[in-house]
């Protein structure tokens, strides 16, 4: 162990010198909105410059709706509810909520359509506090999306309770955990098993239809999740995609009907609210959680069963498809709280920075009937008025509490606004303020014409909404600056690590008496060159917004230039053709795989997920290709096996052969695992059973098994050989096969074909490095490492995670590799499975394949002293580390890596190489 720490004490200071510069830049980076203690309350409004509402039982509004009914359909895309009309081409998912639109067309008055747009993240626990606060997402919370804490925020649900409101909820268990005893009744359904699409939702129907002829609640909460799994798992234009929207379709037509029949005068539902609406949207592929247009738009639909008027023109923002009578508006979920706790009656959450919507208000509140085709009377003139007046009011309190808000979160946060913010603030609310005064002398006149009165009250509308719309875009831009002074000194310490990793290098350099440069070159190689050109360009492209996108491409191309050099160098020598153009024939696999990767997770696309079979009862009416994409993978498994098999045979023994045995057995347990989920094996109803859950935890099992033995029969037992090269590679291949079993069930069966070709992509490499030197000087020198296949090689890993169908967004995670195995959300189990489907070949096995260059010798140097073994391969991981300083988790998963690998491979090492060789690095 002592050997060890002599090479690995580098290793712990510059994972340190990570983990500080990481933990100061995130601060700066991912900024977190302060969020303040205090609540709202009735007495509150006493402070107010606006009018009480005369009704002694209410508080700060007049309530306008006596029971609200919420149903949210989680990941509800926006053209799942709109119809078809209003898009450029029609899809098989759309017109599918039929219920809806033909509401929305028989009663444009009382039933309508919204655009609602999220703010990013897109993530269910965040649009959930989004809803309920009224207030900007804090992106920091995104980690929590798999352990929602309570939400300490004041908010609707907390005011509900407070104000004797009485709420029941059924369906995602998100709800319980962010709002702990806030119901008087709930049927929590667990959330997080995205491969179950039923289990919620049949809960929600269980308890939704016969919740309508109870009378022991004001506010029900129906939370789907069908839709959301379905896109997850199958995506968007997909079977299972279109019977849930039609299993909906038929749920809101019963519900829609129940209401209007307990509608009439003095029976239970005379004066309730439905909202139906999406917490989010979805990609084509099922995915949610950043910023583009399917991903924030969703939908809410709102019918009200009275009939009602229509909306004054100056306050209407639909647009309307004449052909169907359906007219659409746009909403910022960021006026949902604010909104429904006008309609309720009950004060508006303390942070709130939304604004009171004035069409979906008027779905509640309107008591005109205006005619666009008859002259008004005077009475529905008064009446206009009126909700004018009222809605002037209402705003009025809005943004007063808007402006109360403001004032308190900058004297508490030090994540403020400046002054010049504050006094832009504090001047439009000062004149909308003025203009109200103005409003209500003018309104309590009696006999004030109305042609006078409402112009004014439209201009006093108009002004506070110009202060609340200036508000949430201040508080958007605000809440997303960065503290530069922190993010600068992260990325100095951060450079500062790559200080480190020079001195580390020169030392050892130094210990040994060697360098990069070829004893019989005083230059520098063109190769240096090439890598260091490489690593800079790699370096500046993350500084693009688009490179997190294109990162998997741009990574590729830098792979098949050096791949193309190599080609050149080989054709120079007239040696290692066919490894070159294997090579290169790789990258451009690689770079058709990362292109399916981004269009649509290669683990749940249509031609991997498609079942076929090379066993009998195989269904003629299969396609090729469908057959191919169920062989290929089980093929792959029997190259990796047999390739296992040989190393057994040729160079192990002791306990790394059980290992190696170990990972064949659970090879054909995972060729068997494929098997069992083939719809169209006749085999395939005996599997189901048994394969679905049982063999991947038997392979799970063999995994811990063969890590165990590999991290603890090495204390115990040491190893006596002199064959230092040989060990290093027994040692490499024990770890990468224990490793490789787990990764590739959770990949699925893109995971075969990956593996086979990273493996085939390493041995060209291998083979390859070192040509550059012997081309130009004609014969080997002793440079104890070439650093272009090393690059190489860490450009490969980066095509791997794009290539598995990772992308470094929130929506590139396959959340159903961490189900795989399991059908329960357990925490611990499901983060573990999705970081190693995550991480497996970009990171796990791309570190501990590293000693690949170093095992084996170039081809054109087979004279190599032992000794300088270990400082070859901490070489390796010396220039490896500094290629994922900007990944920031991945930065740290590989130091640990390192760290956990330098332990494997040095440890003992002093014993074959000799302690006095070691003492010259001091």
């Amino acid at each position: 162990m002592w050997g060890w720490w002599r090479f690995g004490k580098w290793t712990v200071l510059i994972m340190f010198l990570h983990i500080i510069a990481i933990l100061i830049f995130t601060k700066g980076f991912l900024l977190t909105r302060t969020e303040l203690p205090h609540s709202s309350h009735c007495s509150d409004l006493s402070q107010s410059p606006c009018h009480s509402s005369p009704s002694s039982s209410s508080c700060w509004t007049k309530p306008a709706v006596d029971r609200l009914i919420i149903i949210v359909l989680d990941a509800l895309r926006f053209d799942f509810v709109a119809p078809s009309s209003f898009f450029e081409e029609k899809q098989p998912w759309m017109d599918k909520l039929k219920v809806l639109q033909r509401m929305a067309s028989e009663n444009p008055s009382s039933a309508k359509i919204f655009k609602a747009i999220a703010d990013p993240p897109t993530t269910s626990l965040q649009r959930l506090k989004g809803l309920t606060t009224g207030a900007l997402p804090t992106f920091i919370d995104v980690g929590n999306s798999f352990g929602a804490p309570a939400i300490v925020e004041d908010n609707f649900i907390n005011q509900l309770i407070q104000n004797g409101k009485r709420v029941v909820m059924m369906g995602d268990d998100t709800w319980t955990q962010l709002f702990p005893n806030h119901f008087n009744k709930s049927y929590p359904y667990p959330s997080f098993n995205v491969k179950d699409l039923n289990t919620v939702d049949n809960g929600c129907i269980e308890h939704l239809l016969p919740s309508l002829y109870q009378q022991d609640w004001d506010v029900l909460i129906a939370h789907f999740l069908g839709v959301d799994h379905a896109g997850h798992i199958h995506g968007v234009d997909s079977t299972p995609m279109i019977e849930k929207l039609e299993q909906y379709n038929a749920v809101l037509e019963k519900v829609i009907k129940e209401l209007q029949n307990q509608s009439g005068p003095g029976k239970l539902h005379e004066n309730s609210l439905l909202l139906v609406m999406g917490d989010h949207g979805q990609t084509l592929n099922g995915d949610h959680g950043g910023g583009s247009p399917e991903e924030v738009e969703t939908s809410i639909f709102a019918m009200s069963f009275k009939d009602l008027p229509s909306l004054p023109s100056e306050f209407d923002s639909s647009s309307c498809e004449p052909s169907k009578n359906i007219c659409i508006s746009s909403i910022p979920q960021l006026d949902f709280a604010v909104t429904v706790s006008s309609l309720l009656g009950v004060p508006f959450p303390f942070g709130s920075i939304g604004r009171v919507n004035p069409e979906l208000y008027a779905l509640a509140v309107c008591t005109w009937n205006l005619d666009d085709d008859k002259t008004w009377n005077n009475q529905d003139q008064t009446k206009l008025e009126e909700w004018l007046q009222n809605y002037a009011n209402v705003l009025c309190i809005n943004s007063w509490q808007v402006k109360r808000y403001i004032d308190v979160y900058s004297a508490s946060s030090v994540i403020g606004f400046s002054s010049e913010d504050l006094f832009r603030i504090s001047d439009l609310y000062s004149k909308a303020d003025e203009n109200w005064s103005y409003t209500k002398n003018l309104s309590s006149y009696k006999n004030g014409s109305s042609n006078t009165s409402l112009p004014v009250l439209k201009r006093q509308i108009v002004a506070y909404s110009n202060f609340l719309s200036y508000v949430a875009e201040l508080a958007r831009s605000k809440w997303t600056e960065f503290n530069l002074k922190m993010m600068g000194t992260g990325i100095g310490i951060m450079l500062l690590s790559l200080y480190c990793h020079t001195l580390a290098i020169k030392k050892l350099n130094k210990s040994y008496g060697v360098s990069l440069l070829s004893s019989r070159d005083s230059g520098i190689s063109f190769g240096l060159m090439l890598t260091f050109f490489m690593v800079l360009i790699r370096a500046g492209s993350l500084l693009s917004n688009s490179y997190i996108l294109k990162e998997g491409k741009a990574a590729n191309f830098l792979l098949a230039t050096t791949g193309i050099m190599t080609l050149r160098y080989s054709f120079m020598k007239n040696k290692m053709l066919i490894e070159a153009a294997i090579f290169l024939l790789l990258t451009f696999i690689f770079r058709i795989a990362i292109e399916v990767g981004l269009y649509k997770q290669a683990a749940t696309s249509q031609f991997m997920s498609s079942s076929s079979s090379w066993m009998l009862g195989i269904s003629i009416s299969q396609s090729l290709w469908t057959y191919m994409a169920e062989i290929m993978p089980i093929l792959a498994l029997i190259v990796l096996g047999y390739f296992l098999y040989k190393s057994i045979s040729s160079c192990c023994w002791g306990i790394p052969k059980y290992v190696i045995m170990g990972t064949i057995l659970c090879y054909f347990l995972v060729a068997l695992h494929w098997i069992s989920e083939s719809n169209i094996l006749d085999l395939a109803h005996f599997l189901k059973g048994f394969g679905k859950n049982c063999i991947p935890r038997t392979v799970y099992a063999i995994t811990l098994v063969q890590l165990s033995l590999l991290a603890i029969v090495p204390m115990f037992c040491k190893e006596e050989t002199s064959n230092c090269r040989g060990s290093l590679f027994v040692k490499m291949m024990s770890i990468l096969s224990a490793c490789s079993s787990t990764i590739i069930i959770l990949q699925g069966k893109q995971g075969a074909l990956v593996a086979l070709g990273s493996l085939l992509a390493g041995y060209c490499m291998m083979r390859l490095q070192g040509i550059e030197q012997h081309t130009v000087s004609g014969t080997a020198g002793i440079s104890i490492l070439d650093p272009l296949p090393v690059l190489q090689w860490s450009l490969l890993a980066v095509c791997l995670l794009f290539a598995s169908g990772h992308w470094c967004a929130f929506d590139g995670l396959r959340y159903g590799a961490a189900f795989v195995g399991f059908d329960e959300f357990i925490l611990i189990p499901q983060a573990i499975l999705l970081t190693i489907d995550t991480f497996g070949f970009s990171h796990i096995l791309s570190v501990f394949g590293l000693p690949l260059f170093v095992a084996f010798p170039p081809s054109f140097n087979q004279t190599e002293h032992k000794s300088l073994f270990p400082i070859k391969l901490f070489w390796v991981w010396g220039l490896f580390a500094p290629k994922f300083v900007f990944d920031v988790v991945g930065l740290i998963l590989t130091d640990l890596l390192i760290f956990v690998a330098s332990i494997y491979y040095f440890n003992g090492l002093e014993d074959r190489i000799g302690n006095a060789e070691l003492r010259r690095l001091w």
